[in-house]
Formats: C-alpha cells, sequence, structure tokens
C-alpha cells in the first residue's frame, strides 16, 4: 500500500476498500463545506458509493496514471489528496485536495501538497505540475501562491458547480524550479 509520511503529524496513505465508511462520514460531517467548491459532493449519498469507487481509484494507481489518496492528521482522516490521471507523454498532472472544516488553520494542505510535489518531481518524474482552483476560493488559492507555483491565467467558465459555471484560476510548478 502506497503510505507517504509527509512529517511528524500527516500521513497520506492510498484509499482502500476499508476506507470507505470513514471517507464517507468525512464527506457527510463536512457536507456544506465541500459542496462549495467540489461538484460532486451531492452525489455522494453512501459508503457503498465509495467502496464502489476505491477499486477504480486502485486501478489508476496500479497503471500508473493517478493517485487518491487519505490524509490523516493525527491518524485521524481529515482530506483527501491526489494526482489527477498523469499524461506520460508529456510528465505532467494536476493536484487536487480539500480538506475538513474543523482541521483548516494547520498547515496540512500545504505540507502535503509540498509532499505530493516531492513524490511527482523526484520519484515519478514528471515535469509538470498543475493546480486548479475557483477565482474565489480564496483558501484553496492561498496553497499554490504560498508554493510559490506560477499563476498562468483563467479558465472562463471552466467548472460548473450546481447548475452555475464559475472561472478557475491555473496555477503550474515545473520540476527546475521546485527544490522540495
Amino acid at each position: 500500500m502506497f503510505t507517504l509520511k509527509v512529517d511528524h503529524d500527516i500521513e497520506i496513505q492510498l484509499f482502500q476498500s476499508h476506507h470507505s465508511l470513514k471517507l464517507f462520514q468525512l464527506v457527510e460531517e463536512n457536507r456544506e463545506h465541500l459542496r462549495e467548491w467540489l461538484p460532486w459532493v451531492d452525489s455522494m449519498t453512501s459508503s457503498f458509493q465509495f467502496e464502489q469507487i476505491i477499486p477504480i481509484w486502485l486501478q489508476q494507481f496500479a497503471e500508473n496514471n493517478g493517485l487518491y489518496a487519505g490524509i490523516l492528521y493525527k491518524g485521524e482522516l481529515v482530506g483527501s489528496i491526489g494526482l489527477q490521471q498523469i499524461d506520460w507523454h508529456n510528465r505532467f498532472t494536476s493536484i487536487g485536495y480539500y480538506l475538513a472544516k474543523n482541521a483548516e488553520g494547520y498547515g496540512i494542505i500545504t505540507r502535503s501538497v509540498r509532499a505530493m510535489l516531492n513524490y511527482a518531481f523526484f520519484q515519478l518524474g514528471l515535469n509538470r505540475v498543475e493546480i486548479r482552483c475557483g477565482i474565489k476560493n480564496t483558501k484553496s488559492r492561498a496553497i499554490p501562491e504560498r508554493l510559490g507555483f506560477v499563476k498562468e491565467g483563467i479558465i472562463r467558465d471552466g467548472e460548473q458547480l450546481y447548475g452555475r459555471f464559475h472561472d478557475l484560476f491555473i496555477y503550474s510548478k515545473l520540476a527546475r524550479e521546485w527544490v522540495g
């Protein structure tokens, strides 16, 4: 099983079938908080749905085409982070993440993204990592900005959230820019 030790408090763990109930509980307890920026939240109504999707995520990992993992803070599941579909020809991927409301403010996502960048650049040999954030999602935007990503521009109407489109900022970090 893939596990990435971030520091003494944080561990990134590849989602396995036994995580489905905890993952559903995380979403359920943070539904309103997550719903603001994640278009899939309303469609997840039972742990059974996570039981169905986790094998797909594991297959992607086995095929070296992505990584969906839980963020454990002091042993508790508090969020998720992933490398979404790796383009091996162009050696690039994007990072997505979310965090429980009560876990905000501890630098968990910043430290987790830093660890995933080290993994993407130094272990996988990727050249480019993107992060896309809603332009009004100031908390999410703070992560790539804090880590020195380049803001490349705006993807107009880049994502639909519950019947309305919104613009996304696209940020990037290149391997040659990352010192770990």
